[in-house]
């Protein structure tokens, strides 16, 4: 029943993104989709909710069936060990050790120079712990090496000894914490299901646009000129001194490329039913009035596109929830599907 709730959560989130954006038509590239022939029973073939890159060149991936390592020729399950394998992020921290959230059993830590992924090794952390929620939703280490953790009960931050929390009580409108950044300034930017805030350090402060909040916020980045892009019925970016709406398009996740490039995943909302894409923001036009966007993959129907990683060779992940469940990689000309489609669940 837990894992109805939380999917039920995200599906809320898909459906109400989805409703009242401004249409934009943007061109596909000329793309072919294949489906890998080398998988195995260890690619992930649920819902990717987040993608990530180690050290050594690693793809980590979590899924609702574990958090799984690519390693270029093939995944292997480096939590199935767990009791509990449905996971919404993971992260290396900047001492090459891995933590992975959880959707409802907390956090696991693991210490990679103590044991070899995917054996017994890992650190549990829950509320006994201190942790604000069980379920959590994001991982972000900050400059100073503090862990922070977006969860359904506030945010968590943990200086390696013990957890401090920060909920309504703070003042938060939601706890629902969907993600969370530090700036170069080194202010923390968390958005939530309900407001955005901006914290110093000491204040939490409501991000508004002309009197109004910045609601349901699930990605924020900061990008190498030190612009703030924020997904929030269509795609923001923030100067420091104004905010420009770029597009009505969804923004459900935003990164940079090395390019200088804006991809996005989220709901276009054109005629005819809720559909997903995967997008692309070329970065000469970027502070046009309508920048040039490509759709590079597209669904329709009941799923969505989520978590997007740009890997050390330039090649673009993503994953996907729904009939269309799994992950893919784009190089430019090929997308290739890595799910198993035989018992797809």
């Amino acid at each position: 029943m837990k894992y109805a709730h939380v999917y039920a959560l995200f599906l809320v989130f898909v459906f109400h993104t989805s409703c009242g954006q401004n249409q934009t038509n943007a061109p596909q590239d000329n793309i072919k989709t294949e489906i890998k022939d080398t998988v195995t029973s260890q690619v992930p073939n649920s819902m990717v909710r987040n993608i990530k890159q180690d050290r050594n060149g690693n793809i980590l991936i979590a899924s609702y069936k574990g958090v799984f390592r690519y390693d270029g020729k093939s995944f292997t399950n480096i939590t199935s060990t767990i009791s509990s394998p449905s996971f919404w992020d993971v992260l290396e921290d900047r001492k090459g050790n891995l933590w992975f959230a959880t959707r409802d059993s907390g956090v696991y830590y693991y210490n990679c120079k103590s044991h070899p992924v995917g054996r017994a090794g890992f650190q549990h952390f829950t509320t006994r712990e201190g942790l604000a929620s069980n379920t959590v939703f994001h991982i972000y280490e900050d400059r100073a090496g503090n862990i922070w953790f977006g969860t359904l009960g506030g945010v968590s931050r943990y200086d390696r000894k013990s957890f401090r929390n920060f909920t309504t009580k703070e003042g938060f409108s939601n706890n629902y914490v969907n993600t969370i950044i530090e700036d170069k300034t080194g202010k923390l930017w968390i958005g939530t299901r309900g407001e955005t805030f901006v914290y110093d350090g000491e204040t939490f402060t409501t991000l508004t646009h002309n009197g109004e909040a910045f609601n349901n916020v699930w990605s924020i980045i900061e990008d190498k000129k030190g612009n703030i892009w924020l997904g929030n019925n269509g795609l923001w970016r923030y100067d420091g001194i104004s905010f420009t709406k770029v597009t009505g398009r969804g923004a459900s996740i935003i990164i940079e490329d090395k390019k200088g490039n804006i991809w996005t995943t989220g709901s276009v909302n054109p005629l005819g039913g809720n559909v997903w894409a995967l997008s692309r923001y070329d970065q000469k036009s970027l502070y046009n009035k309508k920048p040039t966007v490509t759709e590079i993959m597209s669904i329709k129907g009941t799923g969505a596109l989520c978590g997007i990683l740009e890997a050390n060779d330039g090649s673009i992940w993503f994953g996907a929830l729904g009939p269309q469940s799994g992950v893919y990689r784009y190089d430019g000309k090929t997308i290739t599907d890595f799910t198993n489609r035989e018992g797809h669940q």
